[in-house]
């Protein structure tokens, strides 16, 4: 639970304005290494200005005065934990982000999986607001109108750590801000409806092959079932390389045979030699599960 205001002396409340931005080197030492510990979040040293930006408003609103009295509540109170972490994992998302990832999927990845079967099933593991993964389904839908007969029973689970997100994401309504960011004007006309309000709702046949779960990359992905392809892109930046090894070799766990794995474009897979294999695909690598 939150510190009731009630107990916060007139002086601590008056100071809320300023202490967020004056951190202790041990407060923030307390609060990176909470951070790192529920979800994997490694911050450098030099990140007191990021923790200031992203938690001075919520420690203000709950008048916590540092950020070891934040690390206490939210330990205490879960609903307060979610906002935190939400707050401390929402990034930048873009449609169709680096371009090349999408055209891999549309014109190597698909076919070669469709030889060998008709169905197809993709995680996306980092989903945040739906940009990512409702650019798959609309590479899917490229697709299979482009070849009708030739895929069925596709399915995208995409995850996210952020409840917020998530709620966002299902809704799948967007701003003009937000589909400025990447969507091709004749995709935003075929597969976008605009609402009485002036956002573009997403239409029903893109939208409803994503399955959004809540997910922590640090927890078990075995329920999540098994994939032909996992997107997996610009999260593992965030990570100790301890960690990166780790998800890494449980997302091979969860690969099919011959599975592939693609990563953002400032990421790269280093060690597991046993368990994937580089693919150069002129643009842009992406890996190939071993065994």
């Amino acid at each position: 639970m939150a510190i009731p205001s009630a107990k916060v002396s007139e002086g601590v409340r008056a100071n809320m304005t300023t202490t967020a931005s004056s951190f202790s080197k041990q407060d923030f030492t307390k609060f990176r290494d909470y951070l790192e510990r529920v979800c994997g979040i490694l911050l450098g040293d030099n990140k007191e200005y990021l923790v200031s930006s992203r938690l001075r408003g919520l420690m203000k609103e709950k008048e916590l005065p540092s950020l070891a009295d934040l690390v206490t509540a939210i330990e205490r109170d879960s609903k307060l934990r979610e906002r935190v972490v939400d707050a401390m994992t929402t990034n930048e998302t873009l449609w169709f982000r680096d371009a090349h990832p999408f055209k891999i999927l549309e014109n190597r990845l698909i076919p070669e999986i469709l030889k060998n079967q008709k169905s197809l099933d993709i995680w996306c593991a980092a989903s945040s607001t739906g940009q990512e993964p409702y650019s798959i389904s609309m590479v899917i839908e490229e697709f299979k109108r482009k070849n009708p007969g030739k895929l069925s029973g596709e399915k995208i689970v995409a995850t996210d750590i952020s409840p917020t997100a998530l709620d966002a994401a299902r809704k799948a309504e967007y701003d003009q801000l937000a589909l400025g960011r990447g969507m091709p004007d004749d995709l935003l006309k075929k597969y976008f409806s605009q609402t009485a309000s002036g956002s573009w709702q997403l239409q029903t046949n893109v939208k409803s092959r994503v399955q959004f779960r809540m997910l922590n990359l640090l927890h078990a992905y075995s329920m999540l079932g098994r994939f032909d392809i996992v997107f997996c892109r610009n999260v593992l930046i965030y990570f100790s390389s301890e960690l990166k090894q780790d998800i890494l070799s449980r997302i091979h766990g969860v690969l099919k045979p011959g599975g592939y794995l693609l990563l953002g474009a400032s990421e790269s897979l280093s060690g597991l030699p046993d368990k994937y294999e580089m693919v150069q695909c002129s643009p842009g690598i992406i890996y190939r599960k071993k065994g």
